[in-house]
């Protein structure tokens, strides 16, 4: 599609996708599969479901054939893009608990990964980090619908708020080794 392509406007839409429709999985351009692996797996603890050489992976989260494929097809030995260029902007994993998130949490402390920032929108908790590949990684659990804020007139009303990490960490059930902080992660909204 060129830039000239007309996109008809949404409110011309003939009928909104089927609410069944989910993001299947997602492939990520890496530069070396291993090391994509040693974080994926080894620290977020995803699953290795099939790897073809060293060319290829395929990671879920409870036997799926795959939430996540890792690939250097186009890549290997490569370099992120440069600031500024198109492409994925980052993924998002979405944890069923906020204990499972508060869990996630503990385990980027452990492989010393730092954070870019942590937020409450509202509607959900969420940490934000880049991958080896400087890749931008969401970790982030959904409130229950019937806590999302509303306006008065009951549409949705997110936010972004700094996120409260040692109240997270509390939900592993211990108390943090030391005091944990993240900046809010707000991201621009330059035109």
């Amino acid at each position: 599609m060129d830039a000239t392509t007309k996109i008809t406007p949404i409110d011309e839409t003939a009928a909104p996708i089927n609410r069944g429709v989910r993001i299947g999985h997602v492939h990520l351009k890496v530069a070396d599969v291993d090391r994509a692996l040693a974080f994926y797996c080894g620290v977020l603890g995803f699953d290795l479901m099939q790897r073809i050489g060293p060319q290829a992976a395929f990671i879920s989260a409870g036997g799926y054939h795959h939430h996540i494929g890792l690939n250097t097809w186009e890549s290997r030995g490569g370099r992120p893009p440069a600031a500024g260029t198109t492409g994925l902007y980052h993924l998002a994993i979405l944890y069923p608990t906020r204990a499972m998130l508060a869990d996630a949490l503990r385990r980027l402390i452990e492989a010393n990964i730092p954070l870019d920032g942590a937020s409450d929108h509202g509607v959900s908790e969420a940490l934000y980090l880049r991958d080896p590949d400087d890749n931008g990684v969401e970790l982030y659990w959904d409130r229950p619908q019937q806590e999302w804020p509303r306006t008065a007139d009951g549409k949705l009303a997110m936010f972004t708020r700094r996120l409260d990490l040692t109240n997270l960490l509390a939900e592993t059930g211990g108390a943090p080794k030391a005091q944990v902080d993240a900046p809010l992660f707000e991201p621009s909204r330059r035109s």
